[in-house]
């Protein structure tokens, strides 16, 4: 199973929201590309970036700072938040993005999501934020009608590389992931699913690998990483893809001041 490191990006900074409260953000860095760089030497097969400014706002705000992640690494970077057209989309991609996460557009605009996974293949991720089953969109400041699940069975239809199902009552409080929404989650789709929020341990990824044989093949980890409630370079020997190999040693605290 594949740990990715995430990265919040709001005005400019790493910051980690609790429940997507903006008002409950917590900064852990003013510097993403170190932070970037750690992960990365760390033994991150990829990394996840999230524009928080973008997805509130509706539009890309944080293009500096993603393209200077992007150029400090060599890891795959997937990038979400406020991507509500195709040119923001290309644009990412332009910047050498691996893959662009979509989510309010797949509620709002699911024709254009269809496209773009046609045009560009492998390469688009749907993201799915659920309060309480339900989807949420516009930085998680609204929630739709429509159920999680619907939206899953809809991206796999699509063609979408995968789907990152993130619940927000989780998010940032470390509490576990929901494993009941996940497995519903993935055993209704044939595409990889990724858990994202209240991932707050290594048992807490531990209890994601029983979830491997449906689907789910990685799990985001934010907040935890930033307060060393995980180690990421434990994680990876533990659950990591190459889990009975050696990867390399911690290079220090994971925790961020």
């Amino acid at each position: 199973m594949d740990v990715i490191p995430a990265i919040d990006l709001l005005n400019g900074q790493c910051v980690r929201l609790y429940q997507g409260d903006y008002e409950r953000s917590q900064v852990f860095g003013d510097d993403p590309v170190a932070v970037a760089r750690r992960w990365e030497t760390t033994g991150a097969a990829s990394l996840h970036v999230v524009d928080l400014d973008g997805a509130k706002e509706g539009t890309p705000i944080n293009h500096d700072a993603i393209a200077a992640i992007v150029r400090a690494i060599e890891i795959p970077v997937q990038v979400g938040g406020g991507l509500r057209d195709r040119d923001r989309v290309k644009q990412l991609f332009d910047l050498g993005v691996s893959r662009a996460i979509v989510g309010t557009i797949a509620v709002e605009q699911p024709e254009l999501v269809a496209h773009l996974c046609e045009e560009y293949p492998e390469q688009i991720i749907v993201g799915i934020d659920a309060r309480q089953g339900r989807v949420a969109t516009r930085g998680w400041l609204e929630t739709s009608e429509l159920a999680a699940t619907d939206l899953a069975r809809q991206a796999a239809d699509w063609g979408a590389a995968a789907v990152v199902y993130t619940d927000i009552h989780r998010d940032g409080t470390l509490s576990g992931p929901n494993l009941d929404a996940l497995r519903a989650l993935a055993s209704a789709i044939d595409v990889p699913a990724i858990a994202s929020g209240g991932i707050g341990s290594v048992s807490n990824l531990l209890s994601l690998l029983a979830l491997e044989p449906i689907g789910v093949c990685g799990a985001i980890v934010g907040r935890a990483l930033y307060t060393g409630d995980i180690d990421l370079a434990e994680a990876l020997r533990a659950v990591g893809p190459n889990r009975w190999q050696d990867v390399p040693p911690d290079i220090g605290s994971s925790t961020f001041a």
